[in-house]
């Protein structure tokens, strides 16, 4: 695996691959020769050395045990100024079987991206873009030039893919799970959000609920209320994974750990408005303007009565009659009956007080319209929302992931030319433009009736303030907090925690939510993503059963294995429908489609080689599923 890059994200990918897959790891740094350097790229060396020890030191926290192959091997670190030919020929690109392109700069992204396709055709890339569709044209640009350079080779049997992601993308489906609820454990297939949770061992005579499967024992001597690594018990106190229904029943004392989807129970009502079918009067008028009508309405409905009461006319005559009186339009009452002049008087005074009143009908509908467009407030009477500071990159795609789980949202933002501004607009989402650390923003946003707070602006110290304010306005709030370095975020987490022990707090990394799908997407597109069980890892895949003999022609409850792997999920797709990626999010503008995955599955259904599953491994599990001779087996059999 070459990961190229010298950020957070290319640190923790690096770590990833090499902690979670035990992948050997060559990392490409860009040097920065400088005049102040003793020798040429003197820097870059610098920064490689820096960069090597993080990822040393990060995966020095779950070292590899000693029958490990890469034990005691570290990544391999080159530093070069260009990122060209040469380069990845050094890194040797031609032999790797993924690469990773995690520059913040997209131009050298795309240029390494065209020049690695060139060396290998094979080989699966991974690119950190942000332009949705610009990376969409990339990945089929670089998929039909690898076809076109080996046209007898299957692709898709080798598992080549280009896969473009972007780290807000890919950590906005944790932030979401942090804030609905409280865990950013969680994979996205299909667009659905999928939550390891750990339950407590059951009392005498209570019933668990068993979600959509049980994912694992938790060891017998588990005890981390703060959410970090579980405890290093071994034997059998240690964790178990995926275990069998016989051997959860057996376990008595250990909590477990369950698979269930992330949903939120305070839905957001249906927005009636001027973007509905019909446009109700109560988005054109104000509620003051609609009492005014309807008194003027009510006054010359019994100046009509009272004139066909005094008068020998038609009722439809009198209602006419004094319609033309109110708009000054009939002949005047001269000679008339006193009652009559009177009334005619009275109706005219109405029709006086109708012209302000209809003028004012005119400009509110006008201001209406073209506010149409414009940023909503908060409704009187919200609660149970969520709070999300910032609209940047990432708060952009945690918006829109929020408002696809249909949860209420109320957005704070300072730059009124934000990135995420015109999505908060035509979403309909109440938005407050302001300061967050200024008095008052928050209390606008009603913080104290919201079920979270996201902060997820660009400085850390915005994030610290605006968090503890909401602490203090509402101690048992939710906190999730996006902070860029670790040993600031450890140190806020505890303090947090130590400082408001009911309330869940969380400080959350991009570069390390998105590290996870980056390493998934460079093991393959068929990587939906990975959960932590203490010191264990469960992964998640979307495997085709054709090639498979562990799958293929089995029932559900045969292909099981405990400890290895289990079938969770069916897509119902038809094969040349299905979507290429079930990890990826869906466009924002793309139709909404119903989910494609049956996650409740009857045990004797045969697996055809027609299918594709989502399954739970362990890695020795998905190894033997995806290992060499698994992969020609598929080769052949296509």
């Amino acid at each position: 695996m070459i990961v190229c890059g010298d950020d957070a994200l290319a640190e923790r990918l690096a770590a990833e691959l090499r902690e979670l897959y035990r992948s050997q790891v060559t990392i490409v740094v860009p040097s920065a020769p400088s005049a102040s350097a003793p020798e040429p790229g003197g820097v870059g060396r610098m920064r490689a050395a820096a960069l090597l020890g993080r990822v040393q030191a990060a995966m020095n926290r779950t070292p590899p045990s000693a029958s490990d192959s890469l034990a005691g091997q570290t990544p391999r670190v080159l530093e070069a100024p260009v990122l060209d030919e040469e380069t990845l020929t050094r890194a040797g690109v031609a032999r790797a079987d993924a690469l990773a392109l995690v520059h913040d700069d997209d131009e050298t992204n795309i240029r390494a991206a065209l020049a690695a396709r060139r060396l290998n055709p094979r080989l699966r890339l991974v690119i950190r873009l942000y332009d949705r569709r610009l990376g969409q044209h990339l990945a089929d640009l670089l998929d039909q030039a690898a076809a076109v350079a080996s046209p007898g080779l299957d692709l898709d049997a080798l598992d080549t893919s280009t896969t473009v992601l972007s780290d807000a993308d890919t950590a906005a489906p944790a932030l979401a799970a942090t804030a609905v609820a409280g865990t950013s454990k969680v994979v996205q297939a299909d667009g659905l959000l999928l939550r390891a949770a750990e339950r407590p061992p059951p009392g005498r005579g209570q019933i668990t609920d068993p979600g959509l499967c049980t994912l694992a024992l938790l060891s017998a001597t588990t005890n981390d209320p703060a959410g970090a690594e579980g405890s290093d018990a071994s034997g059998q106190d240690a964790p178990l994974l995926l275990p069998d229904d016989r051997t959860v029943a057996a376990a008595t004392g250990r909590g477990t750990v369950v698979l269930e989807t992330v949903t939120h129970a305070a839905r957001s009502r249906p927005q009636r408005g001027l973007a509905g079918r019909g446009l109700p009067l109560g988005s054109l008028f104000s509620r003051r303007l609609r009492w005014t009508v309807a008194g003027l309405a009510a006054v010359v409905l019994g100046l009509a009565l009272a004139t066909w009461a005094t008068t020998d006319w038609h009722p439809l005559r009198a209602g006419y009659v004094t319609l033309l009186d109110l708009f000054a339009i009939d002949d005047p009452a001269i000679g008339e009956p006193a009652s009559r002049q009177v009334l005619q008087l009275l109706t005219g005074l109405a029709g006086l007080l109708l012209l302000p009143v209809l003028l004012a009908a005119a400009l509110e509908a006008l201001g209406t319209f073209r506010s149409a467009s414009a940023l909503r407030r908060p409704p009187r009477g919200l609660s149970g929302h969520i709070v999300l500071l910032g609209l940047g990159k990432v708060g952009t795609r945690v918006l829109a992931r929020l408002h696809e789980l249909g949860i209420p949202v109320v957005c704070v933002e300072e730059n009124p030319e934000a990135r995420g501004i015109p999505l908060a607009r035509r979403l309909r989402v109440p938005t407050i433009l302001g300061d967050v650390r200024d008095e008052g923003v928050l209390e606008a946003a009603k913080v104290r009736r919201a079920h979270a707070l996201l902060a997820l602006t660009s400085h850390d110290t915005t994030n610290l303030e605006a968090a503890l304010y909401a602490r203090s306005v509402k101690p048992d709030l939710r906190v999730s907090l996006r902070l860029y370095d670790d040993a600031f975020a450890t140190a806020v987490y505890r303090t947090l925690r130590a400082a408001h022990p009911l309330a869940l707090t969380r400080s959350r990394s991009v570069s390390s939510m998105a590290a996870p799908a980056f390493a998934g997407a460079m093991m393959g597109r068929q990587i939906l993503g990975a959960i932590p069980v203490e010191r264990k890892v469960l992964l998640f895949a979307a495997l085709d059963v054709a090639g498979h003999p562990q799958l293929e022609g089995r029932t559900v409850a045969e292909s099981f294995r405990p400890g290895g792997w289990r079938v969770l999920a069916i897509d119902s797709t038809a094969p040349g429908e299905r979507r290429p990626d079930l990890a990826a999010s869906r466009e924002e503008d793309a139709p909404a489609a119903p989910p494609a995955l049956i996650w409740q599955l009857h045990p004797g259904y045969v697996l055809r080689a027609t299918d594709r599953v989502v399954v739970a491994a362990t890695r020795q599990g998905l190894a033997e599923l995806l290992g060499p001779q698994a992969r020609v087996d598929r080769v052949a059999n296509s």
